[in-house]
C-alpha cells in the first residue's frame, strides 16, 4: 500500500498558537490556500488516491471532503484511532503556558495529560489502525488526512527514530509524506510539499529506502 498522508487545513487555534488536541474551531480564512497547493501537487505526480481516511476531528473531516471532491470519492472514512494527542484540559491553553507549567510536556512520552492520553497512547491507537490498513490494502494508493502529532508518530514509528526525541519537529500545513508499505511494514518514506522538520533538522534524508520499492503503485 502507498499511503499519502497530509496535515488538515489551518485553524483560527492554530494561527494564535493554543493547545487543540480533541477540541476544534473554524478554519482560517485562507485555509484554502494550503489545501490547493497540496492537491497541485499530487495532480501534478499523478498521485491515483483511490480512498480517504481521516481522523473524526471536524478539520480532519472536512480537509478529507476538499480532496475526496477533487478525485470524486463518494465515501470518508473517519475514525478516532486517528485523532490528535488528547491534551484533555489543556485544551486552548497558550503553548508557551503549558512549556513553562508542564515540564513533561513533549519531552516525556509516556506523560498523561491531566483528563487525556500520553504521546504513547496516541501514537500506539494511529499506528495500529495505519498497520492493519496497509496489511489489509496492499496495492491501494490511500490518502490519510490527520494532524502534526500523529504524523510525528507515524515517522518515528515506521522509520525506527526514538519518539522521545522527535516530539516537536515541524510539520506545516503543506507536508505530504508519502510511505510505501509491504504488508504493514514501511519501505519507503519520501517528502513532496514543505519539507517536514525531520527533514530540515537533519533527522532523516529522503527519499528514504528501507528495503526493495515494489513498482505498480501510482
Amino acid at each position: 500500500m502507498r499511503a499519502i498522508i497530509v496535515r488538515h487545513y489551518k485553524t483560527l487555534i492554530n494561527a494564535s498558537d493554543q493547545i487543540l488536541g480533541w477540541g476544534d474551531a473554524p478554519r482560517v480564512s485562507e485555509w484554502e490556500t494550503d489545501l490547493t497547493y497540496v492537491y497541485e501537487i499530487l495532480r501534478d505526480q499523478d498521485i491515483r488516491y483511490t480512498s480517504v481516511y481521516t481522523s473524526d476531528l471536524e478539520r480532519a473531516r472536512q480537509t478529507g471532503m476538499f480532496y475526496a471532491r477533487k478525485r470524486g470519492i463518494h465515501l470518508l472514512h473517519d475514525t478516532q484511532s486517528l485523532n490528535e494527542i488528547n491534551y484533555g484540559q489543556l485544551f486552548r491553553k497558550s503553548k508557551s503556558w503549558v512549556e513553562q507549567n508542564i515540564p513533561q510536556h513533549k519531552q516525556d512520552p509516556e506523560f498523561v495529560y491531566p483528563g487525556g492520553e500520553s504521546f504513547t497512547q496516541m501514537q500506539r491507537r494511529s499506528v495500529a489502525y495505519l498497520a492493519a490498513l496497509a496489511a489489509k490494502r496492499r496495492n491501494e494508493t490511500i490518502l490519510v488526512v490527520v494532524h502534526a502529532g500523529v504524523i510525528r508518530g507515524f515517522i518515528s514509528h515506521f522509520l525506527g527514530l526514538p519518539y522521545a526525541e522527535n516530539l516537536k519537529h515541524k510539520i506545516t500545513h503543506r507536508y505530504i509524506g508519502d510511505f510505501l508499505f509491504d504488508g504493514s511494514r514501511c519501505i519507503n518514506y519520501d517528502e513532496l510539499g514543505e519539507p517536514s522538520g525531520f527533514v530540515l533538522d537533519n533527522v532523516v534524508t529522503i527519499p528514504l529506502q528501507r528495503a526493495e520499492a515494489q513498482a505498480g503503485y501510482s
